[in-house]
């Protein structure tokens, strides 16, 4: 019997958090003990909301700004414990979001914000070499990979908004010959190739960035939810055991801004999986992907997949059938059906890996603005500053929130707190009544259309107007 795998389709064993996690945890460089609840009254020059990616370089970023700040950090489970801890370890900037960037702010500054997006991709580097974090930080490279014909348009599509921006060279065509010199599969076409993506271990990463601000004087209180938040001056955040005031604060929820009525109609959620073999290098080496890219298709529901070191892969998919709900719950943190249907898809991705057992699998909730991009802003009151709405792709975005967030707090005025995107407010969904039998609608029709598309059928007339409702109504979700 497989490992991970109570019987023959049964699901395989859930990760406590994600394999990431897990192994960062079993890791005396990375297991330091866990930071105490919140369980008194304290104050603080900044407080912030939130221990995953952009709360965790926002406090980077305060402490690098004035050393002497006072800077207490929140966190209702543990630090990096949700999508910043168990994503797929993509560190990419914007320049896949190059088309709305253009159509939003022009082409200067849709190049300036994706230059500055590049950027944190190398100083994510950077900073795990300067402390000594062994995130397996590596800039390979991305493949994405068109599984069916209709994919091979949006390849061609960022090929050609990046020519046209004159920067062909973030983004360049492949054949389908071209493609297999990085991974040979059966279901791979033409392809584009994106060399300025890299990979890493977001579980390391989270885990390191905590050590360093403990290291550095940062209050870190873990299990601490935060039951009420006031804006006012100062700003007050009461736990259940306990409170923070703070001449301000920075609130970095992600997915669980949903429940905060400032965010409601900003955010949408939606669940996503990853499962994780177990090591076989040698049928790494006989599908010929030994080069450490990412990989990812191009349906709308995409798959992405990892290499790790001892040979693993990591495959994950955009879990369409779990979405929005007034709240974020346990639904969201283990969808089986959504698991097997990615051990089946990475099967046919890869059939050398049909024997091999599936270590585990783990999933959970992610923010998805509507612009497909985050959103920056200020509460009523001028003194807390909040960044959501990473849709996915935060590990490298999320570096440069921290920059922007920390520059808010301290009133300071420079490249990043001037970005467009800063002062950007985000397009809002409509209300609960109308918005959640809408999304189910589209979202079904979305995996109709590309469980057809994947067959090489027609979607058919309503299914793909339904699918592509979205965009339609000026939103850039769907295909």
């Amino acid at each position: 019997m497989a490992v991970g795998v109570s019987a023959r389709g049964a699901a395989p064993r859930r990760a406590t958090r994600s394999w990431w996690m897990e192994e960062a945890l079993a890791q005396a460089a990375f297991a330091d003990p866990p930071a105490p609840a919140l369980d008194h009254g304290t104050t603080a020059d900044v407080v912030i909301l939130g221990g995953g990616y952009t709360g965790l370089w926002s406090a980077w970023f305060l402490t690098e700004r004035q050393p002497d700040l006072d800077v207490v950090l929140l966190e209702q489970d543990v630090c990096g414990g949700g999508p910043s801890g168990r994503n797929a370890g993509f560190v990419n900037g914007f320049w896949f979001e190059l088309a709305e960037l253009e159509r939003r702010y022009g082409r200067t500054l849709a190049l300036r914000i994706a230059r500055m997006g590049d950027e944190s991709v190398a100083a994510v580097g950077a900073w795990c070499e300067a402390n000594g974090v062994d995130a397996w930080f590596g800039r390979n490279g991305d493949v994405g990979v068109a599984t069916s014909e209709a994919q091979g348009t949006r390849a061609r599509e960022l090929v050609e908004t990046a020519e046209r921006l004159g920067v062909p060279e973030v983004h360049r065509p492949l054949t389908a010959d071209q493609v297999r010199e990085h991974a040979r599969s059966p279901r791979f076409r033409s392809g584009v190739w994106s060399p300025g993506g890299a990979g890493l271990h977001p579980a390391r990463l989270a885990r390191g960035l905590r050590r360093a601000l403990i290291e550095r004087g940062v209050r870190i209180f873990e299990q601490t939810p935060v039951r009420r938040f006031s804006a006012a001056d100062p700003v007050l955040a009461e736990t259940p055991h306990g409170s923070v005031r703070a001449g301000r604060a920075i609130v970095a929820l992600g997915a669980w801004g949903r429940h905060w009525d400032a965010f409601r109609r900003s955010l949408m959620v939606r669940g996503t999986y990853m499962v994780m073999t177990e090591p076989a290098p040698e049928r790494l080496a006989e599908i010929g992907w030994t080069g450490g890219e990412g990989l990812y298709d191009l349906r709308t529901a995409l798959h992405y997949a990892r290499t790790t070191p001892d040979g693993r892969i990591a495959f994950g998919g955009a879990g369409l059938r779990v979405t929005s709900s007034r709240r974020v719950d346990v639904r969201f943190a283990y969808d089986e059906r959504s698991v097997l249907e990615l051990v089946q898809d990475l099967h046919e991705w890869f059939p050398p890996f049909r024997d091999v057992p599936i270590a585990c699998a783990w999933g959970g909730p992610i923010d998805v603005s509507a612009r497909h991009l985050p959103f920056f802003g200020t509460l009523p009151g001028g003194r807390a500053h909040h960044a959501l709405g990473f849709t996915g792709n935060g590990v490298a975005p999320c570096h440069l929130a921290g920059r922007i967030l920390s520059g808010l707090a301290l009133d300071v005025v420079d490249d990043a707190t001037t970005l467009p995107i800063v002062r950007d407010p985000p397009k809002r969904f409509p209300r609960a009544a109308i918005f959640l039998p809408g999304e189910r609608l589209v979202t079904h029709a979305v995996l109709r259309k590309d469980a057809r598309e994947d067959r090489g059928r027609s979607p058919g007339p309503l299914t793909g107007t339904l699918a592509r409702l979205p965009r339609r109504l000026g939103y850039n979700l769907g295909p």
